[in-house]
C-alpha cells in the first residue's frame, strides 16, 4: 500500500503549534528552530510560541512558521512517503521533505513570497470567497461574468474565487443565486489570483538564486499537477506557482491513480484531512497526531 504526505498551507497556523513536541522532543526539534532564526533574522519559535494571533498571521510569519512546524513533524514521523503534495505554500515543505530545497532556502523564499503576496495588492482591495453548493462548471461561469477567478478546488463541495473584493462580492451574490453559499475569508490577499503577477515575479529572482536537488520522492506540482521527480523542471514550475490555480481535488485524485491508499497530513491542524474525505472516501486520510498514537 502507498502512502502519500500531505502539507498544508496558509490558515493551519495557530499560536502555540508544536510546543508539546518541543517539549518532548527538545533534543531533536531545537536544531530546527535554531536554524530558522538564524536563517530569517528573527525569533521564529518565540513568535509561534508566545506571539499574537494577528501578528503570526500575518503572511510573511505565517507561511515560514507552518514550513517550520510541518517540518518538524515530517522529522517526527521518520518515514519516507511514495509521494508528497502541498497545498499552496505546502508544496515548499514538500519540497524540502524530498530533499529538493534546504530548510533554510526554503523559510528564506517563503518570508519572502509572503511579503511580496501582501505587497502586491494593498489591503482591503482583493478578496477570497468559498463557494459551497455550486457545480465547478457553474463557476466557471460566474467568473466570467463578474472578473473573479478560481483559486483552490478544494473538494467537490468547495470552491475557492480570488481577485478584486468588489469582483468576489459580485460572484458570490450570483452564487446564492443559483442556491450556492459563500463565506467571505479572512485573508490579506487575494492569492492565487492573477492580481499576485507582480509577487511572481519579484520571487522568480529569489527561486533563480535557490539551489534545487532532485527528489528524493516524487512531489505533485501545483502548476502541472504531476508528480515531478526533475529539479530543472521542479524549479521553472515553482516560479508560477503563486498564480496558478490549486487544483486540490485533482491532486488528491491523481495520487489515488498512483496506488495511494494512505494520506497523512504533516502539518499544523486537519484542513487537509478534511478535505480528503470529501473527495473519496476509498482513501483513509489521517492527521500526524492519529499516526503518532
Amino acid at each position: 500500500m502507498k502512502t502519500a504526505f500531505l502539507f498544508p498551507g496558509q490558515g493551519s497556523q495557530s499560536v502555540g503549534m508544536g510546543k508539546d513536541l518541543y517539549e518532548r522532543f527538545r533534543e531533536r526539534v531545537d536544531p530546527f528552530y535554531k536554524r530558522a532564526n538564524q536563517a530569517l533574522g528573527f525569533d521564529l519559535k518565540e513568535l509561534i510560541f508566545s506571539g499574537s494571533e494577528d501578528r503570526l498571521k500575518l503572511t510573511e510569519f505565517a507561511q515560514p512558521a507552518i514550513l517550520l512546524d510541518s517540518l518538524i513533524k515530517f522529522e517526527l514521523l521518520g518515514q519516507k512517503p511514495d509521494y508528497a503534495a502541498g497545498h499552496s505554500l505546502g508544496e515548499y515543505s514538500a519540497l524540502v521533505a524530498a530533499v529538493v530545497l534546504t530548510l533554510e532556502d526554503a523559510l528564506v523564499l517563503v518570508n519572502k513570497r509572503g511579503k511580496y503576496m501582501q505587497e502586491a495588492v494593498p489591503v482591503g482591495q482583493g478578496g477570497m470567497v468559498a463557494l459551497m453548493r455550486i457545480e465547478y462548471e457553474k463557476v466557471r461561469e460566474i467568473c466570467a461574468q463578474t472578473g473573479a477567478e478560481i483559486a483552490n478546488y478544494n473538494s467537490p463541495q468547495q470552491i475557492v474565487i480570488s481577485g478584486t473584493r468588489d469582483a468576489v462580492l459580485a460572484a458570490k451574490k450570483l452564487a446564492e443565486e443559483n442556491k450556492g453559499a459563500g463565506i467571505e475569508l479572512s485573508v490579506s490577499a487575494p492569492f492565487h489570483s492573477s492580481l499576485m503577477k507582480p509577487a511572481e515575479e519579484r520571487l522568480k529572482a529569489d527561486i533563480a538564486k535557490a539551489t534545487f536537488s532532485h527528489p528524493a520522492f516524487p512531489v505533485i506540482s501545483t502548476v502541472s499537477g504531476e508528480p515531478e521527480t526533475d529539479s530543472v523542471k521542479i524549479k521553472e514550475l515553482l516560479m508560477k506557482q503563486i498564480t496558478a490555480q490549486v487544483r486540490w481535488t485533482d491532486y488528491v485524485l491523481k495520487l489515488k491513480s498512483f496506488g495511494v491508499v494512505n494520506c497523512v497530513e504533516v502539518g499544523p491542524g486537519d484542513v487537509l484531512t478534511k478535505l480528503g474525505k470529501r473527495i473519496d472516501k476509498d482513501l483513509e486520510f489521517l492527521t500526524f497526531l492519529q499516526v503518532r498514537q
